[in-house]
């Protein structure tokens, strides 16, 4: 067994090439192998989004506060709030992040495969996406 202390892991912010807006990430947990779960503690401010993106083994999102959104391609975006959790399967394409008015915080869990990659960035999501009327 080990224990991370929280005092031990720095929050970060997320870098510009993957999010639009200020984005923190806290480390939850990245077990060695033969595990594979990648768990990261995720806050955008609001307005804050991540790029389009896909996961090759699945992504679980759990919302701890406030009001965001999550997009498919070729779809109006998703409120999601406290409490809910969203199952995104392999290689979906998505983005998700916060509403325009408010900060919202979730759990971001996926698996690495056998090379370590747990993401595969793709382009920004553009002003146009994510202002589109949420469902």
């Amino acid at each position: 067994m080990e224990i991370f202390k929280a005092e031990d892991r720095a929050s970060t912010l997320a870098s510009a090439d993957y999010f639009t807006g200020r984005v923190w990430q806290d480390p939850v947990v990245s077990a060695p192998a033969p595990a594979r779960l990648r768990t990261l503690r995720v806050t955008f401010e609001p307005g804050a989004r991540t790029a389009w993106h896909t996961h090759p083994l699945g992504q679980t999102l759990y919302v701890l506060s406030g009001v965001g959104l999550i997009g498919l391609r070729g779809e109006a975006p998703k409120l999601i709030r406290p409490g809910d959790t969203v199952w995104i399967p392999p290689g979906e394409e998505h983005w998700h992040g916060a509403g325009p008015d408010m900060m919202m915080c979730h759990l971001a869990m996926q698996e690495a495969d056998e090379q370590g990659q747990a993401a595969d960035w793709l382009e920004h999501v553009s002003d146009t996406e994510y202002g589109h009327a949420p469902v």
